[in-house]
């Protein structure tokens, strides 16, 4: 009995260790998988994560100095040294900015020049710094800086009739970020043969004008002329990609230096569903197209009267410096006669999203303020095409008719495409300020295949749909037959014209529905072609502009004969 109940008692306790075993294996993997996790989910946090979970007083050095470090140690030693920074920067401020005031100086003044240039003794304050490049090649730093100055700038101008005006311009406020650039890297000494510097971007730049002992209002627009000048001249001279260069060790330094890379080739091709400005009738669009905003770098357009669907086709062409820092920029207007224009909407487009040689052809929507992305009003669209030729891709071609002459950017990349050559090419240092424009004459072959989802005009739900269309240079007409009760026609229709010049005219198609006694109108598509002369054979949907719904099925061919012309 004894053993029996031994034997029971053994088997019990065994049991229980084998028991208290398992849960115990599972219970310490289960922690283990959970600190796993935990492990997982640090691996993955960001300096951004950090920074809500821990307090800011226990922040540690990698979440404080993350990619943009405090400069208080600058700061401190920039106050000591800055009346020395004072006396020198001044003097290097007067001899570069002064030629560029005279540059800009208005036309209703004689002379503008500085009579007493001091920073004052308020020295600025640099609120970070990022490293962008560090190679063999040199180093790249920003340094962020506000700058709520006292100094004393006084400009001495003189209009045409005589008067004197000594203009103080107080209450300079600046905040922006300067790039440096210490390149080359050598192995002497401080180790970098130059310092390059440049205004990589203006965020704000407010002054005020007075004229000392008298009131600048009493003058009318001399006031605005000034500033604007003065605005011109800091975008001139110091504005990225401009950069100063300051020799450190003896040596040439010429390829640090502000170099033109390529052409930038942009058609103002159109806009629509614009934001009307006007109270009685519609606006009287135009457009400011550029690159840098002065005013000599900057193009207009003309003025389309009462349209909030305007049609430009204009080119213009630009000189691009940094293709992976600058922007073209266009911004619409109406135009209110002698009144200053309201502005309608900006554009921007990233010129290092363009690939070089080749026509990026893009609809870009408007907004009220490049700056501040929060506008979802809707203030329309504006049609561009964008080519962008760097001059390294090719040497130059020439007029083969006429070795004296040029062409531009564009009428060379399709030149070099009908050659059966690579797209683009470039202008040497030989290239005159005479050129010939080449004419490309043709035969346009357009084939009015199909349409889909029309939208009904008809009581029944259905359209009468035809296509009419307009050559706009040529006022060239041609009509397609009437499809009855569709809303997916089938025309089949091929149309040719004659072309006399095909990089300046542009394809009208528009849609109607016919009825009985009248036709309603269903929208439209407008091409340049641009695009078939490059290609000389594609088809293409094309979307109905001004239409609910709707798209154009055509294929279009291009037969070449170019000319050329004296311009």
């Amino acid at each position: 009995m004894a053993f029996l109940l031994g034997l029971v008692l053994g088997v019990l306790v065994g049991i229980g260790l084998v028991v208290a075993f398992a849960k115990s294996e599972n219970a310490r993997s289960t922690k283990r998988r959970a600190l796993a996790a935990t492990i997982a989910s640090f691996a993955r946090m960001t300096v951004e994560d950090s920074r809500k979970i821990l307090p800011g007083d226990v922040y540690p050095s990698w979440v404080v100095f993350s990619r943009q470090q405090k400069l208080k140690w600058l700061n401190q030693e920039l106050v000591k040294i800055w009346p020395f920074v004072d006396q020198a920067a001044s003097e290097l401020i007067r001899t570069s900015v002064e030629p560029t005031l005279e540059q800009y100086r208005p036309v209703i003044l004689a002379s503008l020049k500085f009579s007493k240039l001091t920073l004052g003794t308020v020295a600025p304050q640099f609120t970070g710094i990022s490293i962008l490049e560090e190679n063999e090649s040199g180093i790249i730093m920003e340094l962020e800086m506000n700058w709520d100055a006292n100094s004393s700038i006084v400009l001495d101008i003189k209009t045409y009739l005589g008067v004197a005006l000594p203009i103080q311009v107080k209450n300079i406020g600046f905040t922006g970020v300067f790039r440096l650039m210490f390149k080359p890297l050598v192995d002497q000494f401080p180790c970098f043969g130059a310092v390059c510097f440049s205004l990589r971007e203006k965020k704000k730049l407010d002054f005020t004008l007075k004229v000392i002992g008298g009131d600048l209002s009493t003058l009318p627009g001399v006031s605005d002329a000034i500033e604007a000048t003065i605005r011109n001249a800091v975008e001139d001279t110091l504005m990225w990609p401009v950069r100063k260069v300051i020799p450190i060790i003896p040596g040439d330094y010429s390829d640090l230096e502000l170099k033109p890379v390529g052409t930038l080739e942009v058609k103002l091709v159109q806009a629509r569903d614009l934001t009307n400005k006007d109270i009685i009738g519609k606006s009287d669009p135009f457009a400011i197209v550029y690159i840098r905003p002065l005013p000599d770098k900057m193009k207009r357009s003309k003025t389309i009267n009462n349209d909030l669907s305007p049609i430009w086709n204009e080119h213009f062409e630009f000189i691009v410096e940094d293709v992976s820092t600058q922007n073209l920029t266009v911004k619409i207007y109406d135009d209110d006669g002698v009144q200053a224009a309201d502005l309608i909407g900006c554009a921007q487009v990233g010129l290092k999203d363009l690939e070089p040689g080749k026509v990026k052809d893009i609809w870009v929507k408007l907004v009220k303020d490049l700056e501040i992305q929060r506008d979802n009003k809707d203030r329309g669209q504006v049609h561009l095409e964008l080519l962008y030729c760097p001059y390294d891709m090719k040497d130059e071609v020439s007029n083969p008719f006429d070795k004296q002459f040029t062409m531009t950017s564009l009428e060379r990349t399709i030149k070099n495409t009908q050659n059966g050559t690579p797209n683009g090419s470039s202008l040497s240092s030989k290239t005159l300020s005479r050129r010939k424009e080449i004419i490309m004459r043709g035969v346009l072959s357009v084939t009015v295949v199909s349409a889909e989802n029309l939208p009904a005009m008809d009581i029944t739900g259905k359209s009468d749909p035809y296509v009419v269309l307009n050559m706009k240079k040529s006022k060239t007409k041609h009509k397609t037959r009437v499809v009855n009760e569709s809303l997916n026609p089938t025309w089949g229709q091929t149309f040719d014209f004659v072309v006399e010049d095909g990089l300046h005219d542009m394809l009208i198609l528009e849609v109607w529905d016919h009825d009985t006694f009248g036709k309603d109108y269903m929208g439209r598509c407008i091409l340049t072609l641009t695009r078939v002369i490059m290609e000389e054979d594609y088809k293409e949907s094309f979307p109905l502009e001004g239409a609910k719904s709707g798209k154009l099925n055509l294929h279009l061919k291009w037969s070449p004969q170019p000319i050329y012309r004296d311009t």
